[in-house]
Parts: C-alpha cells; structure tokens; sequence
C-alpha cells in the first residue's frame, strides 16, 4: 500500500534540477510524479519513479543527497470536489496531511494524490474505510 519516495536535497545553484533529471534520464529511470519545495536556500525534490533503488544510488554516485520515505498514492476523482471529499474524509479521521502533491492520469477519470501523513497506518485505514483506492509504486509505474 506504501509507495517508495525518494527526496533529494536541492542546493539553490542554476542547473542543479536539469543535473538530476539528466543523471536518471541516462540510467533509464522514469519520474512518474515530483513536487520541488524550496526555502532561500535550498530546496527539496521529491520523487515517485519507477526504479527506486538504482534512482538512489545513480544519484548517490553523482554527489546527491538523497533519502528515501514511504507515501500513500490514493486515487481521487478527476472532478470538481474530488480533492475536497479525500480531505474532508482526512479530516474526519483525525489525519495530520505533511504534504501532498498531485499529477492527472491522461488515460483515466482519476488524478492521483501523493500524501505524506504523521501517522501513515491510520491513514491507509482511513482511505480504506472510505474506499478510496490506494495505489502502489508497481500501479503508478505502470500509469
């Protein structure tokens, strides 16, 4: 149910971005979805890709800083409230939201959501109960 996450640490320098996106391009790794935050400073890229693992150490071996953490990708209608109700069912079920980020699957009526909740466990339930359809990382590989 959990999807493999991995977040690189950005120095604010021109360039830094296009030097990741070209380290996994040339070790054959697809970016499914990614969300960059930044501060004055630095910034953090968070990636969903299809090879985590050989993601990771590619950009390891290229001087990256990289982690990796688990997400919930839940399927949300692709309409008008769609994000509203799997808030609102967060909310209900006493859910803390760290952050989220979003992409539009072309070939369905479903946008996915990556969620990043304090209490991971309690929020696989939560969806469940409100049977949203939680992916994994082989399912959005595959989108």
């Amino acid at each position: 149910m959990r999807v493999e996450q991995i977040a690189v640490f950005l120095e604010s320098k021109s360039g830094r971005l296009a030097d990741i996106t070209r380290t996994l391009a040339d070790n054959d790794i697809n970016i499914r979805a990614l969300s960059v935050a930044d501060t004055a400073d630095f910034g953090i890229l968070r990636l969903i890709v299809d090879k985590v693992d050989k993601a990771k150490e590619a950009l390891k071996a290229n001087n990256f800083t990289v982690g990796k953490t688990n997400v919930i990708a839940v399927e949300v209608p692709d309409r008008t409230g769609g994000l509203a109700t799997v808030l609102e069912a967060a909310v209900k079920g006493g859910l803390n939201i760290e952050y989220m980020y979003a992409f539009v699957n072309k070939s369905s009526e479903n946008a996915v959501v990556i969620f990043r909740f304090d209490d991971m466990d309690k929020a696989i339930a939560v969806m469940q109960e409100k049977e949203y359809t939680i992916l994994t990382g082989e399912q959005i590989s595959a989108l």
